[in-house]
């Protein structure tokens, strides 16, 4: 039966694709205007806020991975996301479909930022936080009722290859790439752990074919170097041959940069992940799999490479 990617032209959609091979030859690629990853996908044009429409892309799905990233903005998370992930559900049920859905991690609470696992409290202090731990319930209560097969696979904070929303690639590496300073908020010597993206999507393509691995969330491989947000930086710069120059960003200021990136109004609520130390624990994972994550060098020298590339 078909896998199918919902919301399969990002960062985690595109290297999913890939990994999906290793398993099936039946991929099903759903977004506005999907593009083949792998020579025999099946690309399904949808308009995801079309109840119909998510219908008929999850028609005859095995497994569903949910990857898709609406708008980085809180008016868009709250009129799009619930309202979505109750048609996946719905759709889900109707063709006996599996779901994976792939979440982050702003539904935990503030005091759990410097050491998270799967069991870290549910207290979001943001109100893109709230959203999500609506998103959260709304699957775990059909698991609960056993309604629905599902898992949550979460990830910490992004850095990887054709991700252009991560803040290492937007505030670091393309400013030092310009020979301008690399921008950051929050405290520079503090530990904050990323995810690389293809690791990401490896772990999820593993978890969505594990059957016993459903009915679970789940953390992905993370970076367990300790490095604080300066550090990551010297890696960047390094690989770039730059000077590792760092100019602070003030809160109001990201105001003032939203004008010319959008993304960076939405921010400031999420600034208390980067005025504590941030430590993603994939330990589970881990453990089940024997997987670790791409020592940072090595993620940081393929992030470089895809940004000189098209540079």
């Amino acid at each position: 039966m078909v896998q199918t990617i919902l919301g399969s032209g990002g960062g985690i959609g595109v290297p999913l694709a890939k990994e999906l091979k290793n398993y099936t030859d039946r991929i099903r690629l759903v977004a506005r205007n999907p593009k083949k990853v792998n020579d025999n996908d099946e690309l399904f044009a949808a308009d995801v806020i079309n109840p119909e429409q998510i219908d008929k892309a999850i028609a005859g799905s095995e497994v569903v991975y949910v990857t898709i990233g609406f708008e980085y903005n809180l008016k868009a998370w709250q009129r799009n996301w619930p309202a979505f992930l109750h048609e996946v559900i719905n759709s889900c049920k109707k063709h006996n479909s599996k779901l994976v859905f792939f979440d982050n991690i702003y539904m935990y609470g503030k005091s759990s930022v410097p050491f998270m696992t799967e069991k870290a409290l549910i207290d979001p202090p943001s109100e893109k936080g709230k959203v999500r731990q609506i998103l959260r319930e709304m699957i775990l209560q059909e698991i609960a009722k056993n309604r629905l097969t599902a898992l949550i696979a979460r990830a910490a904070d992004f850095y990887g290859p054709e991700n252009k929303n991560s803040a290492l690639t937007i505030m670091v590496a393309e400013n030092l790439m310009k020979g301008k300073k690399a921008q950051i908020f929050g405290d520079s010597d503090k530990i904050h752990t990323y995810t690389y993206t293809p690791d990401a999507a490896k772990a999820t393509a593993i978890l969505g074919n594990t059957p016993d691995a459903y009915n679970q969330e789940w953390h992905v491989p993370t970076t367990k170097e300790k490095l604080t947000t300066l550090q990551w930086i010297e890696l960047i710069a390094k690989e770039l041959n730059a000077e590792p120059k760092v100019r602070k960003v003030p809160a109001f200021m990201l105001h003032l940069l939203g004008l010319f990136v959008p993304i960076m109004r939405e921010f400031p609520e999420m600034l208390y992940q980067y005025e504590q130390d941030y430590i993603f624990d994939s330990s589970k994972f881990e453990k089940r799999f024997g997987i670790m994550a791409t020592q940072p060098e090595e993620g940081i020298r393929i992030l470089v490479e895809s940004l000189t590339k098209f540079a």
